[in-house]
């Protein structure tokens, strides 16, 4: 098949370019084309989009180079998603990282369609890179400056920790880079493993899925909301730690979760839920108590909290439709434009 005239008269009688997913079927059997499997189960899912149940031969293109396209997905969506085979969950004789790869689909996408399709789909390179690179930083950074202070807990108390160049203060926005740096700086060891506990669990999952740009892109646009936000609303206090980036995402997943609540099939969600939001709220708490509250007499304000609810903002705006929009180009959609534009006005 290398172009639909070039189909045989035999198996295309009337010259349409189309052919019947059985007999492509059989013709992959009968020959034995290395044709993947999984892909085959789609096609057949894809041939019950159309009356006929028949494919052409773009369709078949667009499945074999793994390019899904709206009206590629729509014509699967008709075929109500059917799939002969048992769902993703039941494959057996799986190796470690191959169910890890399926622990992600069923964590991250709530339709079967789209979890088998990245299953099969999934490629180790590039990693996701994004992720673990901030959360060692953030730990080298935190590392260095609890060696050279002797202090692993309340760092904000010391003088000469409020004095880095990385931590933000609406006094300084001057120094334009400030206002991504702060992420790298935390309050103490209970601030920095929160963080990092869930960039990891959360974070990593959503990148392998998603890719790195969508990613970092929610992360970062979440660490700016998060400096904009304290530097119009709490314009005495400085600002430090990854918060705001951890709760655009952490806020993005949990709403997705939400809206697609009847096709996630991820063990104990209401529980997992529950406890998200338990501990999301309970670290925003801390952070108001050590605003308002110090333990410690200090020399000036306390970092702000103010980054924690900007980047559960940018969450569930933004980040609510890129975690949606699995495999499909968010330049062709409006809502992403219309939320890149507020996005845009609040800078």
């Amino acid at each position: 098949l290398v172009t639909p005239r070039a189909v045989p008269l035999q198996l295309d009688p009337e010259n349409t370019g189309f052919i019947g997913v059985e007999t492509f079927a059989s013709l992959v059997h009968s020959h034995e084309l290395p044709l993947d499997p999984a892909k085959l189960d789609m096609l057949v899912a894809l041939a019950q989009g159309n009356d006929e149940g028949q494919v052409c031969y773009q369709e078949l293109v667009d499945l074999i180079s793994s390019k899904r396209s709206s009206s590629f997905k729509r014509a699967i969506a008709n075929g109500q998603r059917a799939l002969p085979r048992d769902v993703l969950l039941d494959e057996t004789g799986l190796g470690f990282y191959k169910r890890f790869v399926r622990y992600v689909a069923y964590e991250i996408l709530p339709c079967e369609m789209d979890r088998r399709w990245y299953f099969y789909q999934h490629r180790t390179c590039p990693p996701p890179v994004f992720m673990a690179a901030v959360t060692l930083t953030q730990i080298i950074v935190f590392l260095c400056y609890g060696a050279r202070l002797n202090k692993w807990v309340l760092q904000t108390y010391h003088p000469e920790y409020m004095k880095s160049p990385l931590v933000y203060h609406p006094g300084h926005r001057a120094r334009a880079w400030r206002f991504l740096t702060y992420m790298f700086m935390h309050v103490g060891l209970e601030q920095l493993g929160f963080n990092a506990l869930l960039q990891l669990m959360i974070g990593v999952p959503l990148e392998m899925v998603h890719g790195i740009l969508r990613i970092s892109f929610l992360y970062l646009a979440g660490v700016l909301a998060g400096s904009l936000t304290v530097s119009i609303t709490d314009m005495r206090a400085p600002l430090v730690g990854g918060s705001g980036g951890v709760y655009a995402l952490c806020s993005a997943h949990l709403a997705n979760v939400v809206m697609n609540w009847a096709g996630m099939r991820c063990p104990y969600k209401l529980l997992r839920m529950v406890l998200a939001l338990v501990c999301m709220s309970s670290e925003v708490g801390r952070a108001v108590w050590l605003r308002f509250s110090p333990p410690l007499p200090a020399s000036g304000p306390q970092p702000s909290f103010m980054a924690h609810l900007a980047g559960a903002i940018v969450g569930i705006s933004m980040g609510l439709t890129i975690l949606r929009s699995y495999e499909e180009s968010l330049q062709d959609q409006c809502g992403w434009w219309v939320l890149l534009l507020s996005y845009g006005t609040f800078l």
